[in-house]
């Protein structure tokens, strides 16, 4: 008694909110049905971007109940991030301007721009030296962040790799070892001492915002970290290039004399502060063999 079209049709209204979401609703003629007896199989193609998604529905009837089986294909490969409107002013701007969090979304047509690669991240997020490598995302490299309030950063750092002193104006940071050793140290502000640890893998500190604040590979082995912070724009500054970076005049007024640094004064020592991050320290140099 269930065969009928009439009982199909009405199972319509059904079959649409079972579909997966992001309003992918297939055509009518790539609808299709079988009847035989007691059993109604539906069968229907939804295509996304780039995509096609076979979705069958299944519903057997009889006088005592039924039963829906549902099968839905999965992706045969990873797809890749999308960085179509990373760093782009354009887009960035009318996120921003998004008057609710549900109109950000629908802004974002593509699934795959919520995904940020840390491997393949979009350009201008890296920050390498001969030390090693910091990658990333805040709201101009991964716009999805754009009304999290949050950012992130990823420390690839080379054996003796010194990811160099440095501030963030507008957040504090939690770093988290997720490989190998780091060394860190960080001070607050006038009066407060400088706080040391050694981190090994799966332990955590705390740089409070504004702190000066330098994180350290004593090993011969690369270490990763990854870095949290509460804004998605917590800006940095390197400690050395921006004191460096003042007049000359002001750099000796706050030394308290003429500076020289190995017989080189400051406008020669700006071109000897190393790109971040880093090689150093001597003592762990001197242990990795490295020059």
């Amino acid at each position: 008694m269930h065969s009928s079209p009439l009982f199909f049709i009405s199972f319509l209204p059904l079959l649409a909110f079972s579909l997966p979401q992001g309003g992918i609703i297939p055509a009518a003629s790539e609808l299709s049905t079988a009847t035989s007896g007691s059993t109604t199989s539906v069968t229907a193609t939804a295509t996304t971007t780039g995509t096609a998604v076979p979705t069958s529905n299944s519903t057997s009837g009889s006088a005592s109940g039924s039963s829906v089986d549902t099968t839905t294909a999965s992706a045969s490969a990873i797809a890749p991030a999308d960085t179509s409107i990373a760093n782009d002013p354009v887009a960035i701007g009318q996120l921003l301007l998004a008057p609710k969090a549900v109109d950000r979304v629908k802004l974002i047509p593509q699934d795959t721009s919520f995904k940020f690669d840390f491997d393949a991240p979009p350009a201008d997020t890296l920050s390498e030296g001969k030390g090693g490598r910091t990658v990333r995302a805040d709201r101009k490299s991964f716009p999805p962040l754009i009304g999290t309030g949050a950012s992130m950063v990823l420390g690839f750092l080379g054996p003796c790799g010194f990811n160099t002193p440095h501030t963030h104006p507008r957040s504090a940071e939690i770093n988290l070892v997720v490989k190998g050793t780091l060394e860190t140290q960080f001070t607050l502000e006038n009066g407060a001492r400088t706080i040391h640890n050694t981190l090994a893998t799966h332990q955590m500190t705390v740089f409070p915002q504004g702190a000066l604040h330098t994180e350290f590979n004593p090993n011969c082995d690369d270490a990763i970290f990854v870095a949290g912070f509460a804004s998605e724009d917590p800006g940095v500054q390197q400690t050395a290039q921006a004191y460096f970076g003042f007049d000359q005049d002001v750099v000796e007024a706050a030394t308290g004399n003429d500076f020289t640094f190995q017989g080189k004064d400051v406008a020669e020592f700006r071109k000897l502060i190393p790109v971040n991050v880093a090689l150093g320290v001597e003592r762990c140099l001197k242990k990795c063999g490295i020059n």
